[in-house]
């Protein structure tokens, strides 16, 4: 995309919670991760959401002070507590969600300083997830249609739950020009698409009827896929000793997917890079651990 070097403005629109792991709680919420994971990289990180006028709120307020994220467009709702997710962990580190419903995310506010925002951004991130109430969708669909047309509307799907549908996931696709996805959601957004056949066929298929600009496969151990239609990248998994757990992989390889394509990388080396990120977060416990030094130089 060839822009200068400068601070990206990287939004993160959605949810921000606290991960109930089991050694404790951690600050979560896919969007929030990609802010953090985002600026670690060189970018200027912005969490757009809304926490509850409580204690775990305040923390939030907090953490976010200390990661020297803006947490001006962090709304805060005196009539819903402040959103929490438990965390159960398999023998592999993969994580089984229990998110809990009617909390202060599903109630993001939309306001002239949120969509003067949206002018000013050079790449936002948003799942499925804060689709599932009425006041988020509307928010989040308003700031995207408000965004510049050069804008990256990355479309990390985050499936979890039942809180996904044929309506969203295609309203969301006509909204993003890049989509982020595990293997297992290629299948799911197949099936809820009725597009058959391989893999390749799904990509492909996507990218043309959703006009596409990227797809970024990620596969667990088996590495990750960058595709664009006219170019296919396949990067192995970067090697890790030992799995902490795999929560937040996925939105640190979403923000090394985002800045390395504003900055106009070829794509095998932002491959390469979001790989070696996604697989240092695995190695480390929650979801927004410090980044190892070797990541960030030259970011």
């Amino acid at each position: 995309m060839g822009k200068s070097e400068r601070k990206f403005i990287m939004v993160g629109l959605g949810e921000i919670l606290w991960d109930m792991l089991p050694e404790g709680k951690q600050l979560g919420g896919a969007p929030a991760n990609f802010a953090y994971h985002a600026q670690a990289l060189g970018g200027q990180g912005v969490v757009v959401s809304c926490i509850g006028d409580d204690d775990l709120g305040k923390e939030i307020l907090g953490c976010l002070d200390e990661m020297k994220l803006d947490s001006k467009y962090v709304a805060v709702d005196g009539g819903h507590p402040t959103g929490t997710v438990t965390i159960r962990l398999d023998e592999n580190g993969k994580p089984d969600y229990i998110i809990h419903e009617n909390v202060a995310w599903d109630f993001i506010p939309s306001s002239s300083a949120l969509l003067s925002l949206a002018g000013e951004t050079d790449a936002v991130c948003f799942g499925s997830l804060c689709q599932r109430s009425e006041v988020s969708q509307k928010t989040v669909r308003s700031f995207l249609t408000a965004t510049r047309p050069d804008c990256i509307r990355l479309f990390d799907i985050n499936i979890r739950q039942s809180y996904y549908n044929e309506d969203v996931v295609r309203t969301m696709l006509k909204l993003s020009n890049v989509l982020k996805l595990n293997d297992e959601e290629l299948v799911i957004v197949a099936g809820l698409l009725g597009i058959k056949g391989s893999d390749t066929n799904v990509l492909s298929e996507l990218t043309k009827r959703y006009e596409l600009s990227l797809i970024a496969l990620t596969k667990g151990p088996e590495g990750s896929r960058l595709y664009t239609g006219s170019r296919d990248c396949e990067c192995e998994a970067a090697p890790i000793d030992k799995i902490a757990d795999t929560v937040g992989a996925g939105d640190a390889f979403s923000a090394a997917i985002a800045i390395g394509w504003l900055r106009g990388d070829d794509l095998d080396r932002i491959n390469a890079k979001a790989s070696r990120v996604a697989s240092f977060v695995c190695s480390q416990s929650g979801a927004t651990p410090p980044l190892a030094e070797d990541l960030t130089e030259g970011r």
